[in-house]
């Protein structure tokens, strides 16, 4: 006979004295860069996409600050973060972006959320659910019109056109998703922007929401009635190649265990990727990939890597980051100028994650969303 073991709470975050790193996250930078979009680039509804934890950053404080911002619609990946959300923002629409499965169902109804049908099965199979339980929550119509990932195709979504001018529809929201709305010139935004508003007009008296974060930043054109920005809210550089118009959200930090001098010709870390070319002085820090940063991150004797601020100065990140250290190149620093036991910062200040992914050749998405599981989490400006 198998037995039932408990599930308890979820550990707290570490306390800092017992852990060698530190997450702090900006509540009031995140309040800041959804007001941002709201008061300068748009004059439609801006909702906010929180999936995957609000990008890794804590989904409850952080639905608690955007709801007091102002925040009135929330997008999530499933219907367990859709309830986290339920519970800090009573009256907002939550639309569920996995979409519909019969198992989910009920939920729907408690959490009272909408799911993103993504395909004419989950349609059917929403229908006869909500027939079946005099169930009138709305669900948002998925159409893809060019990411070819989850969607309606769009001769579907025009053979559906006729539903929406029935009673009772049930379709609270068109939405589609841009593929290269961070490339501003790429023709596909166009080809999409033009499949969408040509389907919209079909869909009369609908809300419509195509615009993502880069997206907002391609004009009104993609904006229609509500746009879903997400890694811009958490200081990802919506418009790369340019200045960022996001406040930073986050910062990395790691205790310093050992300083050590390593002579002309000698390399250091895993795989001796790295050589020094003189005598060099390294700052062994206790952060690494468990801690969200990238193995690939670091520099080689082929590529520079990231960097780290040691001591208020830019230090370069030497041989492979591992799995609880990550080695910095303290030479340039004056003597005397960094100690055992103080801090390295290796997310914040002039160190943003896109500068962290682009060291490790990914986006600032991925860095967000691993950062500092093991780490002592600190919120602040909330």
């Amino acid at each position: 006979m198998a037995l039932a073991i408990p599930i308890s709470e979820p550990a707290p975050s570490p306390a800092a004295p017992e852990t060698s790193g530190t997450l702090t996250v900006d509540l009031a930078a995140i309040e800041a860069n959804w007001r941002t979009l709201v008061h300068e680039l748009l004059t439609v509804e801006c909702a906010a996409v929180v999936k995957a934890n609000a990008y890794g950053l804590g989904l409850e404080p952080v639905t608690t600050t955007l709801v007091t911002a102002g925040c009135k619609t929330f997008f999530v990946a499933d219907i367990a973060e859709a309830r986290s959300v339920r519970s800090r923002a009573g009256e907002a629409a939550i639309y569920v972006l996995d979409g519909f499965t019969p198992d989910w169902g009920d939920a729907f109804i408690e959490v009272n959320a909408r799911p993103v049908i993504n395909s004419t099965t989950e349609l059917a199979e929403w229908d006869a659910f909500v027939s079946a339980r005099s169930w009138q929550g709305g669900a948002a119509l998925h159409i893809d019109t060019g990411m070819r990932r989850l969607g309606i195709a769009p001769d579907e979504a025009a053979a559906l056109a006729p539903r929406a001018q029935t009673e009772n529809h049930g379709i609270a929201l068109i939405m589609s998703h841009l593929a290269c709305a961070d490339t501003p010139d790429h023709p596909l935004n166009a080809t999409q922007i033009k499949l969408f508003r040509d389907l919209h007009m079909l869909y009369s008296g609908i809300p419509a929401s195509l615009a993502n974060s880069s997206g907002i930043f391609l004009g009104d054109t993609a904006h229609y009635d509500l746009a879903r920005p997400g890694a811009a809210l958490y200081g990802v550089n919506p418009t790369p190649g340019k200045p960022n118009p996001m406040q930073s959200v986050v910062e990395l930090t790691g205790r310093i265990l050992q300083l050590r001098n390593v002579e002309r010709d000698e390399t250091v870390g895993y795989g001796a990727t790295w050589t020094a070319k003189r005598a060099s002085r390294i700052a062994v820090v206790a952060l690494g990939y468990a801690d969200g940063l990238v193995r690939s991150g670091g520099g080689t004797d082929e590529h520079p890597g990231g960097a780290a601020i040691v001591a208020g100065k830019r230090c370069p990140i030497v041989g492979r980051i591992s799995m609880d250290l990550v080695c910095i190149d303290v030479t340039d620093l004056p003597a005397g100028a960094v100690h055992r036991g103080e801090h390295a910062t290796l997310v914040g200040g002039d160190i943003g994650v896109d500068d962290v992914a682009a060291a490790a050749g990914t986006i600032g998405y991925e860095i967000l969303t691993r950062l500092g599981p093991r780490c002592h989490l600190v919120y602040r400006g909330g």
